[in-house]
C-alpha cells in the first residue's frame, strides 16, 4: 500500500440543522454512525472529539474504522442500502463523484451559506477538491500532502549550483549532475504512481489545472489535447536526457529505495508527496540532522499557460454526509463542533499534520519540523489550485489503464499520440 495513501482520520466540518434529526436526550439519544480509515496516529484523536461531543449533546456518534482496500469494498456495497454509515470518509474527486453522480450525498452549499465563517475556515485550493460538478459535497478533514521538488543541498553545493526556479534551469541541472556522475533525479519506475507526479506538473504548467480538469469530467478530445501531447513528450525527453539514469524501472518506492538513492547523494533531486519527508526521518535521519534536505516547489515552465504556484498531489481527504441518513442534522452538528475545535486543529499539528485550515502559521512554527511544515501550508495557501493525484480523481478503471501506459511511456513503449488515442477510449 502507497505511504501518501496510509494519512487517514476522523472529522469534517459542515453546519448544523442539515436534514432530518435533531439533538437527542440522554434517555433519547440520535445515534449517528461514522466510518474512516485507520490510522494508529491520528485516530485517538477522533475518539477523542467523539467523546466530547458524545459527552456535551447526549448523542451516541460512534465511530467504525477500516483497513483501506476493505474500507472501499464495504463503502461499495453499504451506501444505498440501510446499513450505510451517516457519515463517511472519501477521497473527494472521482471517489466522491461516483456516490454523487448515484445520489447518495448530501450537497452541503446551503449550509456553508447558512455559515459563512466555516467555508472561511479552509485554504480555498483544497476546499474546492471536495466540489462535484460546482457544489460542495465534501469537506477537508486531514492535513495537505502536495509534491514538491526534494533536493540534496550536499549534491547540489559540491556541484556549485542553486535549485531550479524554471524547467529550462532544470533541464540544465540534469546535464550538471549526468557530467558529475549522479542521478539527476531519483524515480521509483517500477510503480506508475510515481511516475504520474511528472505528467500531473508538466500539464498544470504547460496547460494550466482546466486541462485536467477536462479530462476528470470526461470532456472529448481531453486526452489528446495539444498541452496534454506536449507533456508526454517532455517526459520522453527527460529520460532521453537521462533525467533518471538507465535503472530507474527497477527501482522500488515501498521498499524506500528512490528515497535512498537520493538520501544517500546517488541522486540530486525526487519529485514525490511531503510524506516523503516523514520517510526520510525514520529511514535516514542523519540526511535531515545534517541539513542535507531541501525542498522547493515545481519549477515554472516557460511559455505555459499554468499558474507556478499551483500545486498537485493529495489536498486532503475528506468526509461527507449520507443524503439518506436519518440523522443528517446530528451529524452535521457533530462534524461542524468537531473541526471547528482548536482542540482538534491543535491534536492534528501535534501529529505532525498541517491542517487544510487558515491561520495556524504561529502553531506551526512552535513544533518539531517547522520550517518543513511552514513551507507546505505556504505553498498550498498560496496556490490558486491544488490538483488532486491523477489516480485518485479518476474512476478505477481509467487510473489503471493510465498508470500502465504511462509506464510504457516512460520505457518508450508507446508514443504521446499512442498514450492519448487509448486513454480517449478508457471509461
Amino acid at each position: 500500500m502507497r505511504i501518501r495513501a496510509l494519512f487517514a482520520v476522523l472529522a469534517l466540518s459542515v453546519t448544523a440543522a442539515c436534514g432530518t434529526g435533531g439533538p437527542g436526550t440522554a434517555d433519547d439519544p440520535a445515534k449517528v454512525q461514522v466510518w474512516a480509515i485507520q490510522d494508529a496516529a491520528v485516530n485517538p484523536i477522533a475518539t477523542a472529539s467523539i467523546k466530547d461531543y458524545n459527552t456535551a449533546s447526549g448523542n451516541a456518534v460512534a465511530l467504525t474504522t477500516y483497513v483501506n482496500d476493505a474500507y472501499k469494498q464495504k463503502l461499495q456495497v453499504a451506501m444505498g442500502s440501510p446499513q450505510a454509515p451517516d457519515v463517511f470518509f472519501n477521497w473527494g474527486g472521482g471517489n466522491l463523484a461516483q456516490f454523487v453522480e448515484a445520489g447518495q450525498v448530501e450537497p452541503l452549499d446551503d449550509l456553508l451559506a447558512k455559515n459563512p465563517g466555516l467555508a472561511d475556515r479552509f485554504l480555498p485550493s483544497v476546499l474546492d477538491v471536495g466540489k462535484v460538478d460546482g457544489k460542495q459535497y465534501g469537506l477537508p478533514m486531514i492535513g495537505v500532502l502536495p509534491v514538491v521538488l526534494f533536493i540534496n543541498k550536499d549534491v547540489f553545493a559540491k556541484a556549485g549550483v542553486q535549485p531550479p526556479k524554471t524547467y529550462a534551469e532544470l533541464l540544465t541541472l540534469i546535464d550538471t549532475f549526468k557530467a558529475e556522475g549522479v542521478t539527476p533525479i531519483a524515480l521509483a519506475g517500477s510503480q506508475g504512481w510515481t511516475e504520474l507526479m511528472w505528467l500531473e506538473y508538466l500539464l498544470d504548467r504547460i496547460g494550466g489545472a482546466a486541462k485536467f480538469s477536462a479530462i476528470a469530467s470526461g470532456q472529448p478530445g481531453a486526452w489528446q489535447d495539444p498541452a496534454v501531447l506536449k507533456s508526454l513528450e517532455e517526459i520522453q525527453n527527460l529520460v532521453k536526457r537521462g533525467a533518471f539514469g538507465s535503472n530507474f524501472a527497477s527501482v522500488n518506492y515501498d521498499n524506500q529505495g528512490a528515497s535512498k538513492l537520493f538520501a544517500t547523494g546517488k541522486a540530486a533531486m525526487h519529485l514525490m508527496g511531503t510524506w516523503d519527508y516523514s520517510v526520510q526521518k525514520d529511514a535516514n535521519p542523519k540526511f535531515l540532522s545534517d541539513g542535507k534536505l531541501g525542498y522547493v516547489a515545481f519549477p515554472a515552465y516557460e511559455g505555459g499557460a499554468g499558474d507556478p504556484k499551483s500545486v498537485v498531489g493529495n489536498p486532503s481527504n475528506y468526509y461527507s454526509i449520507n443524503a439518506a441518513s436519518g440523522n443528517k442534522g446530528v451529524a452535521a452538528d457533530f462534524l461542524a463542533k468537531s473541526l471547528a475545535s482548536e482542540a482538534y486543529i491543535n491534536g492534528l499539528i501535534d501529529a505532525g499534520q498541517v491542517p487544510a485550515v487558515k491561520g495556524i502559521e504561529a502553531a506551526l512554527t512552535r513544533k518539531p519540523n517547522a520550517e518543513f511544515t511552514t513551507f507546505t501550508y505556504d505553498l498550498v495557501a498560496q496556490a490558486p489550485s491544488f490538483t488532486q493525484s491523477w489516480d485518485q480523481a479518476l474512476s478505477p478503471s481509467v487510473s489503471e489503464k493510465m498508470l500502465t501506459n504511462l509506464q510504457k511511456l516512460f520505457l518508450n513503449k508507446i508514443t504521446p499520440a499512442g498514450f492519448a488515442a487509448d486513454m480517449a477510449t478508457a471509461k
